[in-house]
């Protein structure tokens, strides 16, 4: 399948998943009404069609790079082809003609040479287009090249402790690849990078977004606790005390659900 069709496949089901959440969000919560609904559908529209541009000019520049490269291949043919029937009429020749005939090997080597060079950078090229699998936190899955090195990058800033940057990388990516099977570790990661810089709210609401979106993530766990470090920092205890009681009933063998109990004891 195509880049485009895979963006228009995940466009599609992100206009279907972010119309049944507007459709059941006012019944339990009430987080958004009509209007925010639609403006969410209408931006997830654009991010959508940006992403369908990115990936058309991307295929016409692969493919006008293809074409090069098979004139270029065909040439090369040609060139071996006029070598070989020239080796072949001067090896019927007499004597004199054996030098030209070590001269005509020399450059057929050479042109099979490059040939070949020619050959091994086309299938260094197609590998940097497909899909690669990539095991994160105990789970196989299927990325494209781009989006591995975004969330590579994005990892290595946060990892410097650039917060500020760390934040612009992993919004960056989410912008980038809104259906991403590395969307759970981005926000988790951007809620990390939000409590280093001090932004406990926002810290809260991707820690939020990422257990709503994907509750049996590897990390939910470490969400749920880095949550109630935040509700606890804001001074709600009370809430805190029902996102660690939430944490040790959801995930009691986890690491996350003994600090939770650790902090259970502690907490006022």
């Amino acid at each position: 399948m195509s880049t485009v069709h895979r963006l228009r496949a995940v466009a599609a089901s992100a206009l279907v998943a972010l119309a049944c959440t507007a459709a059941w969000q006012p019944a339990h919560a009430g987080l958004f009404d009509d209007e925010e609904a639609r403006k969410a559908i209408l931006d997830l529209r654009n991010r959508i069609d940006q992403n369908q541009k990115a990936a058309l000019a991307r295929e016409a520049d692969f493919n006008e790079q293809m074409a090069t490269t098979r004139r270029s291949m065909l040439d090369l043919n040609a060139q071996i082809e006029t070598l070989r029937a020239e080796v072949a009429r001067l090896r019927g020749a007499d004597e004199q003609s054996t030098q030209s005939i070590k001269e005509l090997a020399r450059d057929l080597a050479e042109v099979q040479r490059k040939q070949k060079d020619l050959s091994s950078g086309v299938e260094d090229r197609l590998r940097r287009f497909e899909p690669q699998k990539v095991s994160l936190d105990g789970r196989e899955i299927t990325v494209d090249p781009q989006e591995k090195r975004a969330y590579d990058d994005a990892i290595a800033v946060l990892r410097k402790g650039e917060f500020p940057a760390a934040i612009q990388a992993f919004q960056g990516f989410e912008q980038r690849f809104p259906s991403s099977p590395y969307a759970g570790h981005v926000q988790y990661w951007l809620g990390n990078a939000y409590y280093g810089n001090g932004d406990v709210k926002a810290a809260m609401g991707s820690f939020r977004s990422m257990l709503s979106a994907t509750p049996d993530h590897p990390r939910a766990a470490e969400a749920m606790l880095a949550l109630a470090n935040c509700q606890i920092e804001l001074k709600d205890p009370k809430t805190a005390r029902k996102t660690l009681e939430n944490l040790v009933k959801s995930f009691p063998q986890s690491e996350a659900a003994q600090a939770a109990r650790d902090r259970l004891a502690r907490l006022k």
